[in-house]
């Protein structure tokens, strides 16, 4: 899998995209992660990238053609499933949607910053827009990230056991359970006995009630899902 994303803040991504999973899944060939400076396209000595909004409206809008130069030398090298603009009034960002995005072989994200970008992007480029939230942030580089980081660790072979992304939460449409390691008392404070029964069945009902009762708890909307 190949992931573009285009940004004028790399040095955002440098971090996330280095270490942990995704770091391993990059040295191990998983996936090919290239970050992209717009700058690179910019015009003029300042290679300027961002402009004043038309409509006398407040802040800097990233402009249109650098945005369509980079993208369009891309698309030169190989086709891509999706163009993704990271965009606070985006569609809200589920696993679900990681699990669709891990399928696909080819991914471009574009960043947001300042104001946004010029709409024409978004209407003749972009095929998919996403959030991570109802908020603002100052542009869209963690939200890149983070995108990154829930696709890659469904790969094959970029978490040595398979199975534990299976069971994350929303998976199955549910919170985890919670869970518990050594020592199975501390300070006073027990693991439930079911866990230390040895049981199968009978934790695996346990964890099923839990993750149930969390759900209802913490996210009911899910149920209503």
């Amino acid at each position: 899998m190949r992931i573009d994303i285009i940004t004028v803040v790399p040095e955002l991504l440098e971090s996330p995209l280095g270490h942990s999973i995704v770091g391993r899944a990059i040295k191990k060939g998983i996936v090919d992660i290239r970050v992209h400076n717009l700058r690179d396209y910019g015009k003029g000595s300042r290679l300027q990238v961002d402009d004043y909004c038309y409509g006398g409206d407040a802040g800097m809008v990233l402009m249109v053609e650098p945005v369509y130069e980079m993208i369009r030398d891309l698309k030169k090298e190989r086709d891509y499933d999706e163009v993704i603009y990271m965009s606070p009034d985006g569609e809200q960002f589920t696993q679900n949607m990681a699990n669709e995005l891990s399928l696909k072989g080819n991914i471009i994200i574009l960043c947001g910053h300042y104001k946004g970008v010029d709409h024409r992007i978004r209407e003749h480029l972009v095929t998919r827009e996403i959030t991570v939230g109802d908020y603002v942030l100052s542009g869209g580089e963690i939200p890149a990230a983070i995108i990154a980081d829930a696709i890659v660790r469904l790969l094959p072979g970029a978490i040595s056991d398979e199975t534990s992304a299976l069971s994350d939460c929303y998976q199955d449409g549910l919170l985890s359970p919670p869970v518990y390691t050594r020592p199975a008392e501390f300070n006073g404070w027990k693991v439930p006995e079911v866990l230390l029964s040895g049981n199968p069945k009978l934790i695996r009902q346990w964890q099923d009630e839990q993750a149930i009762a969390r759900t209802k708890k913490l996210r009911p909307h899910l149920l209503d899902d």
